[in-house]
């Protein structure tokens, strides 16, 4: 316990002590001074507040004005709040050039950067308020590697826009450049489609990857129940903010740390919402990575076998017809926990950051009858979830395909089409410059062969776009947005870069993939695919130096959860020790 029996904090095991106790500390005391904090304030706990705000999409422009509002919780429960922000790389801006190689590698650097700031300064605890996908999981990553009482915020998703009488969202814009390019949309519908279908603030609205891992983020227990559900305009978010201050300061004084609430039943639910809603195939890459920060084996074989048990219920975009907003109203992650807890699909015994546990936290939820976004388990969608994971001789190490809202065309065998980058494929689905039947295969787009693991949304949708994503099949050692639709399989293992399946591929050869049983074979002698292994060299990227270099260097495996560092089976200390 972090308090005295007269209610006064103790910091002898605080880590603030460092620098705000003893008279060694008073040049430290003098800069908090500066910055108009009193005697009482410097006493008290540090609470970080990372935000991820900045001017670079509308997924973050919300985010400052709701960490502010954190702060106030925090001084409301008698803790000092300490403001600082982190980087974002925003996939929509990002997307189908040389800036998404920085996507992933932005969630490395925004957990190490949160991670430095919190052990340069010696806060105690943690709020995280983070809008756009990799900014998520780098948040929750940083907060199970410092194990310092923690509350994670999403910032909220968009409004849908409106166009034609119809709800769309940025994923309509990518699929309207492949309608543009097969002569379907003209070019004035194209531009005033992009005028109106991102209306405002928040995070893109479908069940994409930020959505996706702020359910994440309830499901696991690191958020407050409901604080995902308001879309990021609404002022009325605030209050959820205010409430977390609170909270990461009830934490302090309980002493409650991530590692206690993110156990391996809590990634087991985390995995079952990510299948429940349809969720982004990012899912599987960003929750081994959490497990690897507070040393839970927890990979992508794994995160499958959950997928595969899964009903899939929550009827969202891009495979379904509803965005956040309306899953909020229809009383959002709390409404479609309570129906998977009873159909025990969830572990009610995890604790989550309220101090109770999953199954406390819904005792008074009930079902909603006057919506039909989120399904009751006995009538969902599909009996099992809405992302798949494969294996096969293309893929020893597993990929991933989501399969929400596809009723058909769930199994392709036809020839390859190789294309080293994205550029390359891109360019011959704008010009049509490829066959239907074919099986288009995108390769040294890794985390260490791109370097960066890109997504090909740009592709993905220009092929829906044409009408023709039901004609072929894509494959890909890098990823695919939570937007993306059809049967396009992505993180490819071992990637090409490593020598794996995928760099043997050539031309004609005939690729076989079934979403139903979980395979996919490269039906090439394995005598043959030994040949030409043995005359195949990695190939020299375009990064010989800088943070993508790095990246490169340090990555591991998506299957791992593309990892740069030993995670918790290295530490030698944990930082809330110190």
């Amino acid at each position: 316990m972090a308090k005295n029996p007269d209610g006064t904090w103790d910091k002898s095991k605080l880590p603030s002590r460092h620098v705000t106790e003893g008279a060694a500390r008073a040049p430290h005391r003098s800069y908090y001074y500066a910055m108009g904090l009193g005697s009482r304030e410097i006493a008290q706990p540090f609470v970080g507040v990372a935000s991820c705000w900045n001017q670079a999409a509308p997924c973050n422009t919300a985010l400052m004005r709701q960490a502010h509002a954190v702060s106030t919780g925090v001084k409301a429960a008698g803790a000092t709040p300490r403001e600082f922000c982190t980087i974002t790389v925003t996939d929509g801006i990002a997307m189908g050039h040389e800036g998404m190689r920085s996507s992933l590698v932005s969630r490395e650097v925004i957990a190490d950067s949160v991670e430095l700031t919190v052990r340069g300064h010696g806060y105690d605890a943690l709020v995280g308020v983070a809008g756009c996908d990799k900014s998520l999981p780098g948040m929750m990553m940083a907060m199970l590697r410092l194990n310092v009482p923690s509350v994670f915020l999403y910032g909220g998703s968009i409004l849908p826009g409106r166009w034609r009488g119809r709800d769309v969202t940025v994923a309509d814009v990518f699929e309207g450049v492949g309608e543009h390019s097969a002569g379907k949309l003209k070019l004035k519908d194209l531009e005033e489609l992009e005028r109106h279908a991102c209306p405002g603030e928040g995070a893109c609205g479908g069940q994409f990857t930020a959505n996706t891992m702020a359910c994440v983020s309830e499901a696991i227990g690191l958020a407050l129940p409901l604080s995902s559900a308001l879309p990021a305009p609404y002022e009325s978010r605030d209050a959820y903010a205010v409430a977390s201050g609170e909270a990461v300061v009830r934490l302090i004084a309980a002493g409650v740390r991530p590692r206690d609430i993110c156990t391996r039943p809590a990634f087991e639910n985390a995995a079952v919402v990510v299948a429940a809603t349809g969720g982004s195939t990012n899912g599987a890459l960003h929750l081994p990575a959490m497990a690897h920060e507070c040393g839970i084996e927890f990979t992508l074989r794994d995160v499958a076998e959950i997928f595969r048990r899964t009903p899939y219920l929550a009827d969202l975009k891009p495979g379904g017809r509803y965005v956040a907003k309306d899953m909020g109203e229809a009383g959002g992650v709390p409404v479609l926990l309570k129906t998977l807890l009873d159909g025990g699909f969830l572990n009610g015994d995890c604790l989550t950051v309220t101090g109770r546990t999953l199954a406390e936290n819904l005792a008074d939820v009930v079902w909603r009858t006057d919506q039909d976004v989120i399904r009751p388990v006995n009538n969902p969608l599909s009996p099992t979830g809405g992302v798949v994971g494969l294996w096969g001789s293309l893929a020893p190490d597993g990929a991933i395909v989501k399969v929400a809202g596809m009723t058909s065309h769930r199994a392709h065998r036809g020839p390859a089409r190789v294309f080293d980058g994205e550029e390359a494929c891109f360019s011959a689905v704008e010009s049509g410059a490829y066959k239907d039947g074919e099986v288009l295969v995108i390769r040294y787009e890794g985390p260490k062969g791109g370097p960066g693991m890109r997504e090909m949304l740009s592709t993905t949708a220009a092929l829906s776009g044409q009408g023709r994503g039901d004609k072929v099949a894509l494959v890909t050692d890098g990823r695919f947005s939570g937007a993306t639709r059809g049967l396009c399989i992505g993180h490819i293992g071992p990637e090409a870069q490593d020598g794996g399946p995928i760099a043997l591929v050539r031309d004609g050869d005939i690729i076989a993939i079934d979403a139903d049983a979980g395979t996919i074979e490269l039906e090439v002698d394995p005598i043959e695919l030994e040949t030409r292994k043995r005359h195949w060299e990695p190939r020299q990227t375009a990064y010989g130096s800088g943070a993508l270099w790095k990246f490169a260097q340090g990555v591991g495996p998506a299957h791992l959860g593309a990892v740069t560092h030993p995670g918790m089976k290295g530490e030698r200390h944990v930082y809330a020790d110190l």
